[in-house]
């Protein structure tokens, strides 16, 4: 048996006002977990709750796109090698669930149109998105990283992308090995500049760092320090088979709740 854990942000640039809007989710997904529940419903409903939190730049709170679109990108990931992510969704206040619905099916991602006829055939929630207006960097997106007493281990993500950026630009949070990434035992998580998380490959590389390894706050250091460009804004958060998750920002801003139970 493992210890069921999780650990949560609210995004590089929210600010640790935000704390009580995170430690509402996490709550959540602690009740599942105590009670014998799975990681991945653990990640998958803990992320709903920041979705549904207009405080924050992923479902609900979601940023205007330049053309005034609202599009969001959501992903998940677990250890036993199943994923799934959407792109530039439109009329999906939860699109996590609908990454979700994707873990047991032969493919991994759907984007734009095709990810809401998906969602329309399964019954998903088919609902406007009112989105707020954009503001400088919107690096206030939401992640989730859960292990549950089987040792299962689920990263969960979404966002409603980046300000000032054009309908259709695609961030690190659908994108497997840059705004997550799940492999032997541990889980890891990125937020902020999604251009700079995903040329440097941050998450597959924390995460390939921590099994070689380095400890979760040694492999975090080492990649804001030396693989992200300087002067963007990034911010992680990981676990590994055993112990409590971590947050790690280059920023004193990243707001992060973590939660362990006991054995």
């Amino acid at each position: 048996m493992h210890v069921p854990a999780v650990v949560a942000h609210g995004g590089a640039g929210a600010g640790p006002h935000r704390l009580p809007n995170i430690e509402a989710a996490v709550s959540r997904a602690a009740e599942i977990l105590e009670a014998g529940g799975s990681a991945v419903e653990a990640a998958v409903e803990a992320c709903v709750i920041l979705e549904d939190d207009p405080v924050f730049n992923a479902g609900t709170g979601s940023v205007f796109r330049t053309d005034g679109s609202v599009l969001l990108d959501a992903s998940i990931q677990t250890s036993d090698g199943r994923m799934g992510f959407v792109i530039a969704m439109s009329d999906t206040p939860n699109p996590i669930r609908v990454a979700a619905d994707l873990l047991d099916e032969d493919i991994n991602g759907l984007a734009g149109d095709g990810a809401r006829l998906w969602a329309d055939q399964r019954g998903f929630e088919r609902a406007t998105v009112e989105g707020r207006p954009p503001h400088e960097g919107a690096s206030d997106t939401v992640g989730v990283v859960a292990r549950d007493a089987t040792g299962e281990i689920a990263c969960a993500t979404s966002t409603g992308g980046c300000s000032y950026r054009p309908r259709g630009r695609v961030g690190d949070v659908p994108l497997p090995g840059c705004g997550f990434w799940v492999q032997e035992g541990v889980g890891v998580g990125a937020t902020g500049i999604g251009e700079a998380i995903t040329k440097s490959l941050l998450s597959y590389r924390v995460a390939d760092r921590i099994i070689d390894g380095s400890g979760l706050g040694d492999a975090m250091r080492w990649a804001l320090d030396e693989i992200v460009e300087d002067g963007a804004e990034i911010g992680i958060i990981a676990m590994g088979s055993e112990g409590e998750g971590l947050g790690l920002s280059n920023r004193t801003n990243m707001p992060w709740v973590k939660w362990s139970g006991e054995r």
